[in-house]
């Protein structure tokens, strides 16, 4: 089936339909992983965007339950350059075409995908909108248009889950209260493995009720939309980070980390999205290649130093990928250390944080 992807520039593709038929928006974003298509659509960091995928083949592999980061996708939509309707892989449970009409996702194929992330670097980030009910280009670029934009969006408490998780572990080394804004199930297993039994809270928990667990430790997990639109967490942070036991931070987590501190986040222009960025750690002067999946950060020039400093950044663009709290157990991080974009560079964070948990008082 013919279908349309608008630009509000006024860019205009067009390709045919995969998924359910329909018509969908949100802010355009690009992910240039070669693999993992099915953990990128359900990590809830994504919740509202649409999904452009670099890497032209995408379905070859299949689809398992095993691979999904979230109960469902999150993404809005999904383009990519050529659609594989049939895949081969002995492990999967399914096609990728069936599982997005399950799930309600809109999709189109048959775009060059690689030139429209020239354009998007070029111009910035942007929204869209992908139909399969609307042929007039004028009409889809002004729904484009009309769509709410990501600065200001509060997307956490749509990603978050209704009601308060324990996720035990065997061992039951360190009780970690993990506060959900979007949270990974891959960064849970990673705590869980470590030994420690988690009790996941939904995003809007009151400092309160999160403490009366009694927990060694906190996590601040990822999640989507504008850091700075997440006020009603703004209280919960700040005492969690004055509370005096550990606490770690990733993606959103790390942001509103640095927002309790004082620390400015700003949206960037196009934002980091793959599995190649290459990251320095400033102690050991080692560099990571992480994971990653942002359209806000924290520049240089924000870093209050009396607050925190820089553990980490980004050799690409020199951003902030990461902090340490001085006046607090804390610390975060911008990419993702859970993910496996290769080698395993950055789990050494969740041994850190659980070495934090051991050595507090």
């Amino acid at each position: 089936m013919k279908t349309f992807l608008a630009l509000s520039d006024g860019t205009v593709h067009q390709g045919h339909l995969i998924g359910r038929g329909g018509t969908t928006g949100g802010e355009l974003c690009f992910n240039t992983s070669m693999a993992g298509y099915q953990e990128i659509f359900t990590d809830p960091s994504y919740y509202g965007q649409l999904m452009m995928m670099t890497y032209p083949h995408i379905g070859n592999y299949g689809v398992h339950p095993d691979w999904d980061e979230a109960r469902k996708p999150m993404v809005s939509g999904v383009i990519v350059r050529a659609f594989s309707h049939q895949y081969s892989n002995q492990t999967a449970e399914g096609d990728l075409e069936s599982y997005l009409k399950h799930h309600g996702i809109t999709g189109i194929t048959g775009i060059d995908t690689r030139a429209l992330v020239r354009h998007i670097r070029d111009k910035g980030v942007m929204n869209a909108v992908i139909s399969s009910e609307y042929e007039s280009p004028n009409e889809l670029v002004e729904r484009a248009r009309n769509w709410a934009p990501m600065e200001g969006l509060e997307l956490a408490t749509k990603a978050t889950r209704a009601e308060a998780q324990t996720m035990a572990s065997e061992d039951n080394r360190f009780r970690v209260a993990v506060i959900d804004y979007g949270v990974k199930l891959s960064i849970l297993r990673q705590l869980i493995d470590r030994g420690c039994t988690l009790r996941v809270f939904p995003a809007r928990t009151t400092f309160e009720e999160i403490s009366s667990w009694n927990p060694h430790g906190f996590f601040l997990s990822n999640g989507p939309g504008d850091p700075r639109a997440v006020t009603y967490t703004t209280e919960t942070v700040g005492r969690i980070m004055n509370d005096g036991r550990p606490v770690f931070g990733i993606c959103l987590g790390h942001q509103l980390m640095a927002l309790s501190e004082g620390i400015s986040v700003e949206k960037m222009f196009v934002g980091h999205r793959g599995a190649n960025q290459p990251v320095k750690n400033l102690k050991t002067g080692l560099v990571e290649i992480t994971t990653q999946n942002h359209g806000f950060g924290i520049s240089r020039e924000a870093v209050d130093t009396s607050k925190a400093e820089i553990s980490h950044i980004n050799l690409n663009d020199d951003s902030v990928e990461g902090l340490r709290f001085k006046n607090t157990k804390a610390f975060s991080v911008q990419y993702h250390p859970e993910a496996s974009p290769g080698p395993h560079d950055s789990r050494y964070l969740f041994d850190e944080f659980l070495s934090m948990m051991e050595h507090s008082g």
